[in-house]
């Protein structure tokens, strides 16, 4: 019964970031992501799909190298600030991306989910 508990807990709090990182993105970001995708914007859904990717990947290895649940929740709320950081210092150095992603463009939309994956991946072996 305990390891049910254990996984539950990890479960939950593992939600609880992921939906928080979700609505801190989606309102650092200067454009509506979730409008966006519903009017079929592809470049807005990759994206969007790589940072919630990039961040999951450090929330799995918060999970697998964390021996309670304040290092999991301080590593993974961590990641959660160089992820966002990665976007903003990205999205600076583009310039162009409200304009780009608004307009669908899917290259771009690709890159700066690619680059939050990427992101998302090296945080994820430095919890390791």
């Amino acid at each position: 019964m305990h390891d049910i508990l254990n996984y539950l807990i990890h479960l939950l709090l593992a939600a609880v970031l992921l939906i928080a990182f979700f609505i801190i993105y989606t309102r650092v970001t200067p454009y509506n992501e979730v409008l966006l995708i519903r009017q079929g914007n592809q470049a807005a859904a990759l994206s969007l799909g790589g940072a919630i990717l990039g961040f999951s990947a450090t929330i799995a290895s918060s999970l697998m190298h964390t021996a309670n649940y304040q290092q999991f929740f301080a590593w993974a709320f961590g990641a959660m600030v160089v992820q966002l950081l990665a976007y903003l210092v990205t999205t600076r150095l583009l310039r162009m991306s409200k304009d780009q992603i608004e307009s669908n463009n899917t290259a771009f939309g690709g890159l700066l989910g690619a680059i939050a994956l990427a992101i998302g991946a090296i945080n994820a072996a430095c919890i390791s």
